[in-house]
């Protein structure tokens, strides 16, 4: 009887969180609406949201232009990253002194704005797609290669050395132990990532391109259109959602024992 109660409270509290997140989006959506217009804020300087969403509705073909190429970026980008730091992160795992020489390179790169290197790759590459995809993959990497690091330091060390004593070789080592103990934490790099990537193409785009939502919001400044560039903004803000509900629904289908334990 204890445990149906329990159970009961936590449907009933994960069935109330999401309409609580709600209830403040819709809040800050209701009084913003009303201070643009008790204050009658020209749209030029802060529109309100129904104006917004009407400029979302009307530019929606245009936007969804620029979109594509904005979300052929990020994933692109994106993809490169988690290629390369998978691999290096392998590399850096079996040579220890691959790892030494290597990391402390990664943290250095952090201390570089990345605003500051962009305008440099749009110089050497053009305004195409190639310098966003670089920036992405630069944006992205650090998060996912210094995640897997850590999840692999944090395996199990007496089921490591016992696969060792059994014979098995490297390869079946971080197959069986080390990979799966380290997609916690390589799942927590890729949500910070997929944030990442869809800013880091907006940033490249709005730097120079010929098209892309960093574009259509440079534009649309340019233009005093600052209701456009708000729903830009949305648009942006929920690609960022969309990819990290992936990867979230994504590391559900991974790692299923995660849900067990939360039952637990």
């Amino acid at each position: 009887m204890k445990n149906e109660t329990i159970g009961e409270n936590k449907d009933t509290s994960t069935l109330y969180k999401p309409l609580i997140s709600i209830m403040g989006i819709v809040i800050i959506i209701l009084l913003w609406e009303g201070v643009v217009r008790i204050t009658n804020m020209p749209s030029y300087i802060l529109p309100a949201p129904s104006r917004v969403l009407i400029a979302l509705i009307k530019s929606s073909p245009l936007i969804w232009s620029h979109t594509k190429i904005t979300l052929y970026e990020s994933m692109t980008g994106f993809t490169v990253a988690f290629v390369f730091s998978f691999l290096l992160v392998f590399a850096m795992d079996n040579i220890p002194s691959v790892k030494e020489m290597i990391y402390p390179v990664l943290f250095i790169s952090q201390t570089v704005p990345i605003i500051t290197v962009a305008p440099l790759f749009i110089v050497w590459f053009g305004y195409g797609l190639l310098p966003k995809i670089i920036i992405v993959a630069l944006v992205c990497f650090f998060p996912i290669a210094v995640s897997l690091i850590g999840g692999l330091e944090s395996t199990d060390k007496e089921m490591h050395d016992l696969l060792k004593c059994m014979g098995a070789n490297r390869m079946q080592i971080f197959r069986t132990v080390k990979l799966p103990g380290a997609l916690p934490s390589l799942f927590s790099g890729l949500k910070i990532a997929a944030a990442y990537s869809i800013t880091g193409a907006v940033i490249g785009e709005w730097l120079g391109a010929k098209a892309g939502l960093g574009e259509f919001m440079r534009r649309s400044m340019h233009s005093f259109a600052v209701d456009r560039t708000f729903a830009a903004i949305l648009v942006v803000s929920l690609l960022s959602l969309g990819i990290f509900r992936i990867i979230t629904v994504l590391e559900k289908k991974l790692m299923p024992w995660t849900e067990l334990t939360e039952e637990i």
